[in-house]
């Protein structure tokens, strides 16, 4: 697998490292920038995929980030690396904000209340719809009751909108992310080349040159590529 760890992190440091990268969001952030332009595929793949990563991070979708953002990618031909590379835009840090954008927004569409004091009970929402369904699919295998009523609150007051208004700022964000990411790579995939083909030229230069002033070489020995032709009799 591509993301696996060789060493197992114990749970509860998983969780805090999710919460809080060892140093920080910030050298995160210059990480998975520094992995995608190294890509070994076309600036516009790359783009599509950082589209479709971004795009994800606008939805409701948590804990699928990554399924919902390999299929856009597959959908518009992207790299899938760069697409879930992407979703990491969406983090403890930003969360908050982006729920509070697409909600708002949603609502704002479908003319609909907002929420009040949705930016402090978004959080609360999602994990108490979560612990609604997990309650429920428990009661299904054990036989017990089951209430889906809070979860059609859920749906009614915060997903739905949530999902409308995700789909504007998501399109607007995912479409910044292409247009300067695909100057960047291109321009970075250039450079890479130029030295790796600069770094080949002063090997096969120096390799020449110790071929020349070897001790052990015959007189008259020319560099590699300057050999000439030696006429074999029928």
């Amino acid at each position: 697998m591509v993301f696996r760890r060789r060493d197992r992190r114990p749970p509860l440091r998983a969780v805090a490292e999710f919460l809080w990268p060892r140093g920080g969001w910030g050298r995160a952030f210059l990480y998975v920038k520094h992995r995608i332009r190294r890509l070994p595929d076309s600036p516009e793949r790359i783009a599509r995929g950082i589209w479709a990563g971004l795009f994800t991070t606008f939805t409701p979708f948590y804990g699928v980030h990554f399924i919902v953002a390999a299929v856009l990618s597959r959908l518009m031909n992207g790299n899938l690396l760069a697409a879930l590379s992407a979703t990491f835009f969406g983090n403890p840090l930003t969360y908050v904000p982006i729920g509070v954008i697409s909600l708002q927004t949603g609502h704002w569409v479908l003319g609909s209340q907002p929420v009040a004091e949705v930016d402090a009970t978004l959080t609360d929402k999602f994990l108490a719809a979560g612990s609604d369904l997990w309650y429920n699919v428990y009661a299904i295998a054990t036989g017990m009751p089951t209430d889906w009523s809070g979860l059609e609150i859920f749906y009614d007051e915060v997903f739905y909108p949530y999902m409308i208004g995700g789909v504007i700022p998501g399109i607007i964000v995912g479409t910044i992310g292409y247009i300067l990411s695909v100057p960047v790579i291109r321009t970075y995939q250039h450079r890479r080349r130029r030295k790796i083909k600069a770094k080949f030229e002063a090997i096969k230069k120096r390799a020449e040159l110790e071929a020349v002033n070897s001790p052990h070489a015959p007189s008259g020995t020319k560099p590699p590529g300057r050999t000439s032709r030696v006429l074999r009799p029928d």
